[in-house]
């Protein structure tokens, strides 16, 4: 990775509101090619670092450099490359859809026509219709092709899928992928549906209370922590058990279930072999590795 250059950097990045402080000395590198999940409860400060990325907020403390650019001064060339669809969403109402693509696409001069008219088509956009009589999703759906249309770089979703229908998400997840294909493009997603995010991201951030609990690749999470399923051929276990990095438990006379952090596999296999017993291991998904390193 020492040759490849982030294109987000955060250097001791601290943001505070009046009293309360959202960003806590923040050190984050953002390399391309990746899907970023970036994950935590409401309020973690999520929301505020990706405002730092595109200049939207500035640090009380710190830098934060995109694109070489310091955040605060990003000019038209650098904020081209970014696109961002964010949760609350402001769109023109006045305009039909039609009118707000065109209006949009005329400050992008390689705007993708043929992603617009494919996209379209897949979602399902009434081009006649008028933002403001839109339904949420149908506004979700348009905000991600005003994003998308001009192919950025970096691709910023906050909260991105929240309104879509299941379908939908489905068919939106599948564009995540084939935009991810293009070489050097970058998708971080913030959301709470974090079966979807499984689906796709590579790398994983979690936050909470302006702090980053975990900077790792979705793989090593993937490693790090696994379930173990015992079933003793004798019809009941040993009341302690051998293994060690055990962070949660549950057993029922001669079955256990068990959640290990920094596992040794074949050590774990020969423990269970010695107990007499069967066993089965597998990852945790997505939302038992958060709830575990949120300590949930």
């Amino acid at each position: 990775m020492s040759d490849i250059k982030p294109i987000v950097e955060f250097r001791g990045i601290t943001k505070e509101f009046k009293d309360k402080k959202a960003l806590d000395n923040v050190d984050l590198d953002i390399y391309p090619g990746r899907i970023i999940g970036l994950l935590g409860p409401s309020g973690c400060g999520k929301s505020t670092l990706i405002r730092h990325m595109i200049g939207l907020y500035l640090p009380t403390k710190g830098t934060c450099v995109t694109f070489g650019c310091d955040a605060a001064n990003l000019g038209p060339k650098e904020l081209s490359r970014i696109g961002y669809v964010h949760q609350e969403g402001e769109l023109l109402d006045w305009m039909n859809v039609r009118q707000l693509i065109r209006y949009a696409s005329a400050y992008y001069p390689d705007w993708d026509i043929e992603l617009e008219n494919h996209y379209i088509k897949d979602f399902e956009i009434g081009l006649e219709d008028r933002v403001g009589a839109l339904s949420p999703g149908q506004r979700q759906k348009l905000a991600i092709l005003l994003a998308i249309g001009h192919n950025p770089d970096l691709l910023i979703l906050d909260e991105p899928a929240s309104a879509l229908d299941p379908i939908a998400r489905a068919q939106f997840l599948d564009l995540l992928l084939k935009i991810i294909q293009q070489e050097g493009k970058t998708i971080l997603i913030s959301s709470h549906i974090l079966s979807d995010v499984e689906k796709i991201i590579d790398h994983v951030i979690i936050m909470k209370n302006g702090k980053i609990l975990r900077d790792s690749s979705f793989d090593d999470l993937r490693e790090r922590y696994i379930r173990v399923r015992l079933t003793s051929m004798d019809k009941i276990l040993p009341e302690n058990l051998p293994f060690t990095g055990v962070i949660a438990s549950q057993r029922n006379n001669g079955k256990a279930v068990l959640t290990l952090e920094d596992p040794c596999i074949d050590k774990i296999r020969q423990q269970a072999e010695t107990l007499n017993c069967s066993i089965d291991i597998h990852p945790l998904p997505l939302e038992d590795i958060y709830k575990t390193i949120m300590g949930v």
